[in-house]
């Protein structure tokens, strides 16, 4: 398993700590992993072809199985490589783990990945293809996501919509939420509760059958 580290940062910039040490985790863990810095200050679909471009360099390149793991708008961006239709079969991911995701576009929260992204004058067809809400079906590979009850700046409900959308297309799925902690925790060493989560994916990826 090769895993794909996407740094989130509103789609504007890449924050550096949910990059390198992330994958450094991973590597730690007995992982593959390498980070890739998708395009930014770019419209869609420029990043998700970008990162569907990486998945298929990897499987090239001799990995069986790839994953993604995503922070903020990197989550967005590798739920996007995850669900949205069009994937080549080199292009197909296996799993897909995201921390505190931007879900929605059509939500008015974290408008600033909205605009970076769609533009401010998004049509609203193309919000609702871009809401990895919309984009579940029953084929979606399983996802492990994790977010905070206090998040103010991309509020939990982005979370619950994407945990109601995979269970009711039956997708194995993890979901957890914990009590306190802002928004961009990467790794959450000394957040309290939060810190918990790196542990419970690995856990998750040894039932899975993806880590021994």
């Amino acid at each position: 398993m090769h895993v794909i580290v996407l740094p989130g940062g509103g789609y504007r910039v890449h924050a550096d700590h949910e990059a390198e040490p992330v994958r450094d985790w991973l590597v730690d863990a007995g992982l593959e992993a390498s980070v890739f810095r998708y395009p930014v200050g770019t419209r869609h679909p420029g990043p998700l072809d970008a990162i569907r471009s990486a998945v298929r360099e990897r499987r090239d390149a001799g990995a069986s199985h790839v994953g993604l793991i995503g922070f903020s708008a990197g989550a967005h961006a590798a739920g996007m490589a995850a669900l949205a239709p069009g994937a080549a079969d080199s292009e197909r991911v296996d799993l897909a783990i995201l921390a505190y995701p931007v879900v929605s576009m059509q939500l008015p929260t974290h408008a600033g990945s909205r605009a970076e992204l769609l533009g401010a004058d998004a049509s609203d067809a193309l919000r609702g293809e871009t809401s990895l809400d919309r984009l579940v079906t029953p084929q979606a590979p399983p996802f492990f996501i994790w977010h905070t009850a206090a998040d103010d700046l991309v509020p939990v409900e982005h979370s619950y919509l994407l945990g109601s959308a995979l269970a009711d297309a039956g997708v194995p799925h993890g979901l957890h939420v914990f009590p306190e902690g802002g928004h961009g925790l990467g790794l959450a060493r000394g957040s309290g509760t939060a810190e918990r989560w790196p542990e419970l994916c690995i856990d998750w990826l040894r039932e899975g059958g993806w880590l021994a």
